[in-house]
């Protein structure tokens, strides 16, 4: 609905465009029988019905204190479905479209449970129930009326009314009139009187066709035109941060959560968007806007807003599905100001041509399609500053209950307006499939934060607007970052060794039909270091290791370990370009390899001007039986958690390969992470290689850093 405060800031030219509009008239059509067009907003809604989840249904409980006459409620509830025609009016496939057809008046069964019986807390369960299952039952468009009414006895003098209806019938604005018809005919059955109200001078079905007749001229085109620029190139889908995956097919299901910010807000806003030359609308919308620019990282923002869409005085009384959903196209940067003025100029645009059905601009726009989420925009916002619809009953107490949520048409709409106190108020309803109610809790508070912070220092940059409250931002800032633990640097092949003592029967390596123990292991591991050490390997020497993933390569990796080295991979598979290049950089004291890696040795060898470094071959090198099967002795090696582990080169994508050198102390503080992270008493599955049961053990740090591997299938 265009209120006051917008008619203020529309310029003349605005206005003037605005009353051309209302100069056509809306002409009464015959009542035949015939059945008659839907209008766009009911088109779409009777296909979006046709699926595996109808939303759309309207609910309202209110609590009845007094002595309530029931043969007058029932009177007065009939009165209204023969008052207004789209409260009896079913829907029927025609030619491939919907359309209306008006039934006659028939009669209205108001439907009645008595639970004066139960206990107080029985019957308020059993009325939850109620509500529940009255929420959560749908319609079938095909017959009318598309009403449901029950009254629900509590005690002699305290009943509950339970009021559902299509919103293909009805809306926000329909609800009040129902509600203000509805108290005045049960006064007047009271009284003994007949219906006191003066006919409508139209029904929506004249709204209907009277739409319909306007699809094609010149000023629907014009507002489309509008529309299709607006909206051209908006981005398809906003991306917030949610709870769970978006499901492949939006299904609607929703819940929602109230909010209420105190009077002084309210007053700040108000001075803000006088001062600013907008509305609170407007300024609330801005927002909102921020707040989903910043949970998203999109700048390019487009938020749904509600119109009534009954800018003519003889739609004023009518029930029926008028309002209309305008897409709001904002962008968010800058500062607060710029923002608000954007925002104004969007808002007011958007309202010049709000003529144009929602269904028929999203089909002239045209975006691109999901069954995921809704088209053009994802969240609504809606400033609620008309009659709520509130029932007042004559000679009654009326209460308005909360009633079930189940449903939700958007990822999330907020709506917001002024409250009794002068405070501001509203809810937020969201999509369950998406969020968790701990998070939609946490945006409004972001949006409280953004609200206060606009109106408290205006012109303040967006990015610099407050968002998170003091406990948040400490968990995030700090909480979350406190990644220091105790932890005391030592060497890679430590906690092997511990574990070999522990349980050196244990099986440690797996390959193919092979096993190996920890102290078979150790035991081989030992006789190279030694081998090695007589080569001249001491701390931070360098040893390659051309070897195929298997049992060798972990003896050869453990030996240099133990040997105070540190190994360099030499995949057997790598170009033997690359492999010399290797070689060449880290200019190794020595190479372990067996198999392939000696015969692609042998080609670099035959290749180069000067000799290799010497080439063990733990298979064939008659010396290793001999030696001890006894780790060399640390203190003569001299070795510290400042030396270098191992060294591994980079792909190579963006130059000369460079190698990276790992010290003891970096791979074993990442040991102690990956140990408290995940759960190391599992096998760690490589193709052709599988290692059992290494809790505090290097070997899955060692392959997953330093060797190429992939997952087991």
């Amino acid at each position: 609905m265009v209120t006051k405060d917008m008619l203020s800031a529309m310029t003349p030219e605005q206005l003037r465009a605005m009353r051309q509009r209302k100069t056509d008239a809306i002409p009464r059509q015959p009542r035949d029988g015939r059945a008659l067009p839907a209008s766009f907003a009911q088109q779409r809604l009777w296909f979006m019905a046709q699926g595996p989840s109808d939303a759309y249904p309207i609910s309202r409980a209110t609590e009845l204190h007094g002595p309530l006459d029931r043969e007058a409620l029932a009177w007065a509830l009939g009165r209204l479905i023969v008052r207004h025609e789209s409260l009896r009016t079913r829907f029927e496939l025609v030619d491939g479209a919907p359309m209306q057809r008006i039934e006659d008046t028939g009669c209205f069964a108001l439907a009645e449970d008595d639970l004066s019986a139960l206990s107080a807390d029985a019957a308020g369960v059993a009325l939850a129930t109620l509500q529940h299952a009255e929420a959560a039952q749908g319609f079938d468009l095909g017959r009318a009326p598309l009403l449901r009414a029950r009254l629900v006895r509590m005690g002699e003098a305290h009943h509950v009314l339970l009021l559902t209806v299509h919103h293909i019938v009805f809306d926000g604005w329909s609800m009040a009139v129902f509600m203000r018809e509805l108290d005045a005919l049960y006064a007047a059955r009271l009284r003994g009187e007949d219906d006191p109200l003066p006919p409508p001078a139209l029904q929506y079905a004249d709204y209907a066709v009277w739409q319909q007749s306007r699809a094609d001229d010149a000023r629907m085109d014009a507002a489309l035109s509008y529309w299709r620029e607006t909206l051209r190139d908006a981005p398809v889908l906003l991306e917030l941060p949610t709870d769970r995956p978006r499901p492949p097919r939006q299904d609607f299901r929703g819940d929602w959560m109230p909010l209420r910010f105190d009077a002084a807000l309210a007053s700040d806003l108000k001075v803000f968007a006088q001062r600013e030359g907008v509305t609170p609308y407007m300024l609330a919308i801005s927002a909102w806007a921020a707040l989903l620019s910043r949970l998203s990282g999109q700048a390019d923002i487009v938020v749904g807003t509600p119109v009534a869409g009954r800018d003519r005085q003889e739609l004023q009384g009518i029930v029926g599905f008028f309002v209309n959903m305008l897409a709001i196209r904002i962008a968010v940067d800058g500062d607060t100001r710029a923002l608000a003025g954007r925002v104004r100029e969007a808002v007011l645009a958007a309202h010049e041509h709000q003529e144009a059905p929602f269904e028929r601009v999203v089909e002239r726009v045209n975006p691109p399609r999901s069954a995921a989420h809704a088209p053009l925009f994802q969240t609504v916002f809606a400033w609620q500053n008309n009659d709520p619809g509130d029932l007042r009953l004559h000679g009654l107490r009326a209460v308005p209950l909360l009633q079930p949520h189940l449903v939700s048409k958007y990822d999330l709409m907020l709506s917001l307006g002024e409250s009794a106190d002068g405070g501001l108020e509203g809810e937020i309803e969201y999509a369950t499939a998406l969020f968790d109610a701990a998070t939609v809790r946490r945006f409004i508070g972001y949006f409280e934060r953004l609200l206060r912070g606009m109106v408290a220092t205006p012109g303040v940059a967006l990015a610099d607007l407050p968002m998170l409250d003091d406990a948040e931002r400490t968990r995030q800032l700090r909480d979350w970052n406190r990644s220091q633990v105790a932890w005391a640097p030592g060497l890679l092949q430590d906690g092997f060794e511990a574990q070999a003592r522990r349980t050196p029967e244990a099986v440690a390596l797996a390959h193919g039909d092979a096993t190996l123990s920890y102290a078979g292991l150790d035991a081989r591991a030992n006789r190279l270091a030694h081998r090695l050490r007589a080569l001249g390997v001491a701390p931070d020497a360098r040893v390659g290791i051309a070897m195929p993933r298997g049992i060798d390569l972990v003896v050869a990796m453990l030996a240099v370990l133990k040997a105070g080295g540190a190994y360099v991979p030499l995949d057997p598979a790598y170009p033997p370009e690359r492999l010399a290049g290797i070689l060449d950089d880290a200019t190794p004291v020595a190479v372990v390899a067996t198999g392939a890696g000696v015969e692609v040795l042998r080609r670099i060898a035959d290749t180069r001007a000067t000799p290799l470094p010497p080439c063990i071959d733990p298979r064939n090198d008659a010396e290793l039986p001999s030696l001890q099967s006894t780790p060399p002795p640390r203190e003569a090696i001299g070795l510290s958690p400042s030396h270098l582990a191992y060294l591994i080169y980079t792909s190579g994508s963006t130059g000369k390969p460079k190698g990276v050198a790992i010290e003891h102390r970096q791979a074993s503080n990442f040991i102690a992470w990956a140990l408290r992270s995940f759960d190391a008493h599992e096998p760690v599955s490589y193709t052709h290689l599988t290692l059992v049961r290494l809790p505090r053990c290097l070997l899955p740090a060692l392959l997953l850093n330093s060797w190429p591997h992939r997952p087991a299938a």
